[in-house]
């Protein structure tokens, strides 16, 4: 269990309004660090007041990009409660990024204590309103003072939290979706598997010329055949195919979502047939064109799901569910939304409380 040290800000932020929350401008008082030194280990665990830090411009993560991130929220529930949503499984695949990226790995308990740790010395700002949330971003960038192309020696595992509005002001809208035929994401082999910056970076390109075009995000195609579905934007994908499920298979070139993993065990739990294996584009497009092709949405912790109502590759374009979002879609977002803010019970164990 971690010794941390606190340090409370010396005059707490005025709260921002509820109303008018812009993901990622506003970061509450403070922030939680910790440093890992080869042959020391991590060490000196604190939360402290939020602010700048300085850096080496010769530092290592400026230059080789040896960086990871997680992507989490805190919600609070109608009897003021403030709950977490499965952050051992963001502790884990933080751990599997860890590994990729040759940076070491932080014990879960940890991972978890010191989410916890900054999620209440902030639990002011965790909205009330419903639909809004605190979202807290843990991430590892590496330290050394070097240009040399290696592992760094140091590394600084930080987690800031901003609180952000619902992520549909307007209502569950289904989102115009183009095929990515030039660019790729991620290759089997690569970094796609994990939340690191890079494959953030290479995808917005794609995703600039997909909003010039009119639509909100790109689905990506494997790097190989170019022609498997892989992601949509920064989300999972699933379809909705006659009476089956059909989801991307994790192939090591796509992110293992939490809210996917999330959205299929509760899927199979309903007695849907789920299926996770390689899907081409053009299979999609068939069964659009033959009627069969029923729903389909992205997944991920900032929408939860978002309801695709046009898939479009090149001159082709065919609506999904009339545009409109799907019974199923609908039911996974209100269940897992329900969970998570503490406004329907939690069967399967999933949320954190944060004392």
């Amino acid at each position: 269990m971690l010794d941390i040290k606190f340090t409370p800000a010396a005059a707490p932020k005025p709260l921002p309004d509820p109303d008018t929350l812009v993901f990622g401008r506003t970061f509450t008082d403070h922030m939680f660090l910790m440093n890992y030194d080869a042959g020391q280990g991590w060490h000196d665990p604190r939360v402290e007041p939020y602010g700048p830090l300085p850096f080496e411009l010769s530092c290592m993560v400026f230059h080789y990009a040896q960086e990871i991130f997680e992507g989490m929220k805190a919600y609070r529930t109608p009897d003021g409660k403030v709950q977490l949503f499965r952050p051992y499984e963001n502790a884990s695949r933080m751990n599997s990024s860890c590994r990729r990226m040759c940076i070491p790995e932080i014990p879960e308990e940890d991972f978890v204590q010191a989410v916890k740790a900054v999620v209440s010395a902030d639990k002011r700002w965790v909205p009330e309103k419903m639909g809004t949330s605190l979202y807290i971003r843990p991430f590892i960038i590496a330290t050394d003072s070097s240009l040399g192309v290696h592992a760094s020696h140091s590394y600084l595992f930080a987690v800031i939290c901003c609180p952000v509005g619902a992520y549909y002001p307007e209502g569950l809208n289904p989102v115009k979706i183009y095929v990515e035929d030039e660019d790729v994401r991620a290759v089997k082999g690569g970094t796609g598997f994990t939340k690191c910056g890079g494959n953030y970076a290479a995808s917005i390109r794609a995703g600039e010329r997909a909003e010039e075009q009119g639509y909100s995000q790109v689905l990506w195609l494997d790097g190989v055949h170019r022609k498997y579905i892989e992601e949509v934007g920064s989300m999972n994908v699933m379809f909705k195919v006659g009476n089956t499920i059909i989801t991307p298979e994790l192939t090591g070139s796509v992110l293992p979502g939490i809210t996917r993993k999330s959205c299929l065990e509760l899927m199979r739990d309903w007695g849907f047939s789920v299926e996770e294996r390689l899907i081409s584009a053009r299979e999609l497009f068939d069964a659009a064109q033959a009627g069969s092709l029923e729903e389909a949405w992205g997944t991920g912790t900032a929408a939860v799901v978002s309801p695709i109502g046009l898939l479009a590759q090149g001159d082709t374009k065919v609506e999904v569910s009339g545009g409109r979002i799907g019974r199923l879609t609908q039911r996974l977002y209100d269940t897992l939304t329900g969970i998570q803010w503490g406004t329907e019970p939690d069967p399967y164990g999933w949320v954190e409380p944060v004392e």
